[in-house]
């Protein structure tokens, strides 16, 4: 019989684990609320043509498709087999799969927008925390299972949702005691760009080679250009671009010297909006946010203190649900690589220690009278929220003592015959040794002000 195994990409996760994702995932939805944004959740299986052609050539190779249920009918498994033959000789036409899981969070959001127009108040605030799947290659950082945490606005095209978004960012960081840089561009920018390099049609040839630059480099960017037929003045003029370097003022100068266009000009706005809110960012042109639907302002996050991809990204898309038949809705939003957070929040051990919340008390069970008294008091005690639990068996104070060890509970609570005939118990305290002699009234009192 083989060795159990995961799949490649996905994780288990122990309580240890557990509880530091879950100080993160609190973390960021304490601080959506406190922005006024409200909780949403989709299906982990979406319609395939849902999916399909929203996240440019690139992405879509990475959607999980699900193969067609039903394959107990003999029937259906005939077509898929004649579906799979097809396929192997390349003239398939039978749909084999038609559902997905989904790949990020913000197509299954402007679905469920398109969906729920008519009932929706706008502009409508929406965060969600939830898995998503990519059939990437695995390594450090990258998984083929991992969560996001996403806040979007729709219905409203103003920049102060995007002050808000850059805030939401900066007190996550700081809460979690990460010291992060907030990377900001616009897609009018790379648009004007394109046109300036052969035209829009060529847009996303360029953003998909820019966006590679931080794993490939520059020459392998300019060599990715010049295979797609960019013309070699252009490829001169996109590396002029991606060499723009200094202060945020700085760069805007050297933009304007290299590029000329009316999108550069309104590109410039939106950033000098967010700039005079004294936000915390710093432009970088380089960034491109490789999928196809943002149109405006663009972000990604990058850890300062840690060798890590980024840990948060979004952006503006101001027609994503008329991919579904509902034009015209703006919206914008950001999202959370929790598990990268993770990562370097291990790797710069940052965690707090209060976040480990093991048992306060183990109770020990010396007896069928002794277990019921002491049961007794574990009831009064939760019911002041102070966590402990029963030794399962009758067994040696050195096995029950073991256990308490191992499981880094700091009380235990002991109930003996003496104990039990005067109304007391005995709690030692294990990281000092040190143990008292306290009433059952007492109890609740004494773990309370611990």
């Amino acid at each position: 019989m083989a060795k159990p195994s995961l799949p490649q990409g996905t994780r288990d996760f122990n309580a240890e684990v557990l509880r530091k994702r879950n100080y993160i995932f609190d973390t960021i939805k304490q601080t959506f609320e406190l922005f006024g944004f409200e909780p949403l959740q989709t299906p982990a299986l979406e319609n395939l043509e849902t999916l399909m052609g929203k996240y440019g050539e690139e992405g879509d190779k990475l959607i999980f498709k699900v193969l067609n249920n039903g394959l107990d009918n003999k029937e259906k498994l005939a077509k898929t087999q004649e579906g799979f033959d097809k396929i192997i000789n390349g003239k398939s036409s039978i749909a084999i799969t038609e559902r997905a899981l989904k790949y990020d969070l913000t197509i299954p959001f402007a679905r469920y927008v398109a969906m729920n127009f008519g009932q929706l108040t706008m502009p409508y605030k929406r965060y969600q925390m939830q898995p998503v799947w990519r059939a990437d290659r695995p390594q450090k950082g990258r998984y083929r299972e991992f969560y996001q945490c996403d806040a979007d606005v729709v219905g409203s095209k103003s920049l102060w949702n995007e002050v808000e978004l850059v805030n939401i960012y900066s007190n996550v960081f700081k809460k979690l005691s990460i010291n992060v840089c907030i990377k900001i561009n616009s897609r009018k920018i790379l648009a004007a760009l394109a046109a300036s390099c052969g035209g829009l049609q060529h847009m996303t040839t360029i953003t998909t080679a820019i966006d590679k630059l931080d794993k490939i480099g520059i020459d392998k960017v300019k060599q990715e250009l010049v295979d797609n037929n960019i013309e070699d003045k252009a490829v001169q003029t996109i590396e002029s671009y991606l060499q723009i370097s200094g202060t945020n003022h700085e760069k805007i100068e050297a933009l304007k010297a290299i590029l000329n266009h009316p999108l550069v000009e309104e590109g410039l706005q939106e950033i000098a909006f967010l700039l005079a809110q004294h936000l915390p960012v710093e432009i970088d042109f380089t960034l491109a946010r490789g999928l196809n639907y943002y149109t405006g302002l663009i972000f990604e996050v990058k850890a300062l203190d840690t060798i890590m991809g980024s840990i948060g990204g979004g952006g503006r898309y101001d027609d994503l649900t008329g991919l579904f038949g509902v034009p015209n809705v703006p919206g914008v939003g950001v999202s959370f690589g929790v598990d990268r957070i993770y990562d370097v929040m291990e790797a710069l051990q940052v965690f707090p220690d209060d976040i480990f919340n093991p048992t306060k008390v183990l109770c020990f069970n010396l007896g069928d009278n002794e277990a019921i008294k002491t049961y007794e008091l574990m009831q009064l005690l939760r019911a002041n929220n102070i966590s402990c639990e029963l030794y399962h068996e009758v067994a040696k104070f050195d096995k029950q003592f073991k256990y308490a060890d191992k499981k880094s509970i700091p009380f235990v609570l002991i109930i003996g015959a003496t104990e039990l005939e005067n109304n007391t118990c005995i709690i030692k305290k294990l990281s000092t040794g040190t143990q008292q002699i306290i009433p059952f009234k007492d109890v609740v009192g004494f773990f309370s002000q611990q």
